[in-house]
């Protein structure tokens, strides 16, 4: 994973883009090291690798065009999908409880599942089969890239300037990322299964 993260900082910021955009917009970028991505990029920009407003703005750039991306797909080929009888996985009656699930909480999942991993690859594609009304949806879409494309780098720009050799320590910063991000999934599922 470090390694791979390595290369696409090494294609600079078209690679972060890329990367992100994929994650956030394609259903196969949910393997993709996003929010490693954004941290080693934080602290390539506090040694002066990169420029920290470069880097933000190809974050926020890629993952809003990434996240209409996905609504639009969704929108265009999850009623086909899923209006098969038959099928084991893509079930009308799946479709009707995320229609029924994004009625009631699509702003809320829009936003907060730019801050977990996998979450942010699908959700997008949920929104569009779900038919969350578009406007609705690219505001908390945005708002959620700008908290996620800005906050997680600088952040890691911000420990990169007081912490020196943070670089050495980036897979113990992003395991600790993973899990404070996963945390409340674990949490709110405790909590319903009471």
């Amino acid at each position: 994973m470090e390694q791979l993260t390595h290369a696409i900082l090494g294609a600079s910021y078209l690679g972060i883009f890329l990367v992100v955009f994929a994650e956030t917009g394609l259903l196969l970028g949910a393997a993709l090291p996003g929010d490693s991505l954004l941290i080693l990029a934080g602290i390539a920009a506090a040694s002066g690798q990169l420029s920290l407003g470069g880097v933000i703005g190809v974050v926020v750039a890629g993952a809003v065009l990434g996240s209409l991306v996905g609504y639009l797909l969704g929108r265009r080929f999850g009623p086909a999908i899923f209006s098969r009888q038959h099928s084991r996985l893509f079930r009308p009656e799946y479709r009707d409880r995320a229609e029924a699930f994004f009625a009631r909480q699509g702003p809320a999942s829009v936003l907060l599942a730019r801050f977990v991993p996998f979450v942010r690859a699908v959700v997008p594609t949920l929104a569009g089969i779900s038919a969350m009304p578009f406007g609705p949806y690219a505001a908390y879409s945005a708002l959620g890239a700008l908290l996620w494309g800005a906050g997680l780098p600088s952040l890691a720009y911000f420990l990169g300037q007081r912490l020196p050799g943070l670089d050495h320590d980036v897979l113990l910063i992003v395991a600790v990322v993973l899990v404070l991000s996963v945390l409340p999934l674990l949490v709110r599922a405790a909590q319903a299964r009471r």
